[in-house]
């Protein structure tokens, strides 16, 4: 598969969630170093999804603690122009150092289908579950155990990414990726581009970048994510 903006709903017309597709073997992955102590911290909130401007749906998304670790939930109901209305969700179990320990996803449109995924010593366990089907188990080996998550349409993941960049060291992080909707494991860039500015109000820039493809991350002075946008794309996702 290339790199691409992957299409919603079946919709042939309308692009969001974004694809961010091996540039590499994973294996070789070079994975951006952070320190447990206050990694993250509680976060709840809304985002609107807008398409060249146009609000096509929203995520509500969670960030809690839990006693082992921490847990990100996020829902993202989407009706893209001429598409199908879609709810996906999404709960990724991490440790306190960002590594992934589980990931569950379903997504419900004409038919539902999810996965759950189980992450030991840089191994993602998948047990695929798609309506009408058996279920479908694979693996993929990463190099490392901190392994970014980062699925179609659950924007809030990025907000875990923000977390898991080492903010003390900054400069280019490379890291290994998990797209679990499509299967695809690859390799994103990170790295913090000073103050961006939008509607009048200044943010910390934090670029999320693979062959083809840049996000661009605005995160207020705690690193929470606050918009996200894909110019390419013309996708702005913004906290309400």
């Amino acid at each position: 598969m290339n790199n691409r903006v992957v299409e919603l709903a079946g919709s042939c017309c309308v692009v969001l969630g974004l694809t961010v597709l091996c540039l590499g073997s994973a294996g070789h992955a070079r994975p951006a170093k952070s320190s447990s102590s206050g990694l993250f911290q509680p976060d709840k909130g809304k985002f609107n999804i807008l398409l060249d401007g146009i609000s096509v749906g929203h995520e509500e998304f969670e960030v809690s603690s839990t006693e082992a670790g921490w847990v990100a939930r996020g829902t993202t109901e989407l009706k893209p122009p001429n598409g199908k209305q879609t709810k996906v969700t999404g709960k990724l179990i991490l440790r306190p150092d960002g590594t992934p320990v589980a990931y569950d996803w379903i997504s419900q449109s004409d038919k539902t289908n999810g996965a759950h995924i189980d992450f030991s010593n840089g191994v993602a366990k998948i047990t695929l579950q798609i309506q009408g089907a058996r279920p479908f188990e694979q693996d993929l080996t990463f190099g490392t155990p901190l392994i970014a998550v980062l699925d179609n349409n659950l924007y809030h993941q990025y907000a875990v990414l923000a977390r898991i960049y080492d903010w003390s060291k900054r400069g280019a992080q490379s890291l290994p990726v998990l797209i679990p909707q499509e299967l695809t494991p690859g390799m994103i860039t990170i790295e913090a581009n000073g103050t961006l500015n939008a509607d009048g109000k200044s943010y910390e820039g934090l670029k999320v970048t693979t062959s083809d493809l840049e996000v661009q991350l605005y995160l207020d002075s705690g690193h929470r994510l606050m918009r996200l946008e894909v110019p390419a794309a013309k996708v702005s996702v913004i906290r309400e």
